[in-house]
């Protein structure tokens, strides 16, 4: 008798596809959400995230079992109890699969079947409540439950409020990942909030933030953008120099435009206070502000470049010396 691989606790594969402009972006998600980043398209991890939550993301698949080869899943699969909902086995094609290890349509239909006949319970090919997934990685064959990502962040372009300098709610997204890779225990801060695009995002995720921008025409806009999409935010005036509660993090988008062109005094006024009121800050700048941000305060611990087509953006994670010295 064939012996069987045990069931592997515990772990997940993170299927990703992005533009050739989102790779710094993306790798920066990566470290961020996970602690590592990959060039490939597969990322294995322990850690469980909703794959809703980056842009980048298209899949989860939840690891059941893992075998040397697809014989050996076709009997593990027999282990499996019976499924009450309605399913459907997927063959789960991936980047990383060399041209010569790539399995045509044929056999892809063919090895569906194979593994779906063995699970007990009923198969629903065109709606069904559950989805597995069976993929050949370089060291086997992995089965699992398939959790498709939402592009929650594409609904969100559709607020009725936009600004053509504001991030894209793509960026938005990721930027919000980078700043507070876990949901829940932290409280963050968009100072320089605009029309809301970093609240919207963040709010979807469940995040703790709040919103405050110096202009008062922005302000109306953010919060009818906040609650047109059904969500409950904070959105203040003022400035945010004037902050007085303290925050885990805080997302500045420098302002960048026409009508808001800072000079380094007050990008350094700015970043001072940030230093006053957060551990942890994520700045968004089209200008070189490495020197700024070491005079306010701040360690500049990682970074990334956000492109679209010739514009670019650096997106600077950076910590408070003062936390570091605690640390």
């Amino acid at each position: 008798m064939t012996k069987l691989t045990k069931t592997i606790p515990a772990k997940f594969i993170y299927t990703y596809s992005y533009h050739e402009d989102e790779i710094s972006l993306c790798k920066l998600e990566m470290r961020s959400l996970f602690g590592f980043d990959t060039s490939s398209s597969v990322l294995q991890s322990p850690l469980k995230i909703d794959p809703s939550r980056s842009p980048f993301i298209k899949a989860r698949v939840d690891v059941t079992y893992q075998t040397p080869s697809l014989e050996e899943m076709v009997q593990q699969v027999k282990e499996l109890k019976i499924v009450e909902q309605p399913f459907k086995v997927m063959f789960v094609q991936h980047g990383d699969q060399e041209k010569t290890d790539k399995v045509e349509f044929k056999e892809r239909r063919s090895i569906e079947r194979e593994v779906g006949t063995r699970i007990r319970g009923k198969v629903d090919l065109i709606n069904p409540e559950m989805i597995f997934a069976i993929m050949k990685l370089n060291e086997g064959w992995l089965f699992g439950k398939y959790i498709k990502s939402k592009a929650i962040w594409l609904k969100h372009q559709a607020k009725p409020h936009n600004y053509s300098t504001a991030l894209s709610t793509r960026v938005a997204r990721a930027v919000v990942n980078i700043a507070s890779p876990i949901t829940t225990g932290n409280k963050v801060i968009d100072p320089c909030c605009g029309i809301g695009t970093v609240l919207i995002e963040a709010l979807s995720m469940g995040l703790d933030i709040v919103g405050r921008d110096l202009n008062p025409l922005v302000i109306p806009g953010a919060r009818e953008n906040i609650g047109y999409f059904g969500f409950e935010g904070e959105v203040n005036l003022g400035d945010m120099r004037n902050v007085r509660d303290h925050y885990d993090v805080a997302i500045i988008d420098m302002p960048y435009n026409l009508c808001s062109v800072l000079s380094p005094d007050s990008q350094l006024a700015m970043l001072k206070s940030a230093y006053k009121f957060a551990d942890k800050v994520v700045v968004i700048t089209i200008d070189p502000i490495d020197s700024i941000l070491v005079k306010a305060g701040f360690d500049i611990v990682d970074r990334c470049v956000a492109k679209k087509g010739s514009f670019s953006r650096e997106v600077i994670v950076c910590e408070s010396m003062r936390k570091n010295k605690r640390v």
